[in-house]
């Protein structure tokens, strides 16, 4: 039998100025939130997520980057090999 895992949330508190109060109103208000700290919960996950994808971009250009000129033309070979494998 399975058992579905509920995420446990811990209480914590913070003070936050009065500005931030105003954005995280708002956005709660743009996500239809149920409360702040689930408005705050998913702006944070959003910029965890944001850096990730971030993180692998400059993975991807770093391998590019460093490609002979040979791997660059032999990768380019695979890609256009690659586009005549589609059905027109």
């Amino acid at each position: 039998m399975l058992h579905k895992k509920t995420a446990r949330k811990l209480r914590k508190i913070y003070t936050l100025s009065s500005d931030v109060v105003a954005i995280l109103e708002e956005e709660m208000k743009e996500r239809h939130a149920e409360s702040a700290s689930s408005a705050l919960e998913a702006l944070l996950k959003d910029q965890r997520n944001q850096k990730q994808m971030e993180q692998i971009a400059a993975s991807i250009s770093r391998y590019y980057d460093s490609l002979s000129e040979t791997e660059m033309k032999e990768d380019r070979l695979w890609g256009i090999f690659a586009e005549t494998q589609f059905p027109s």
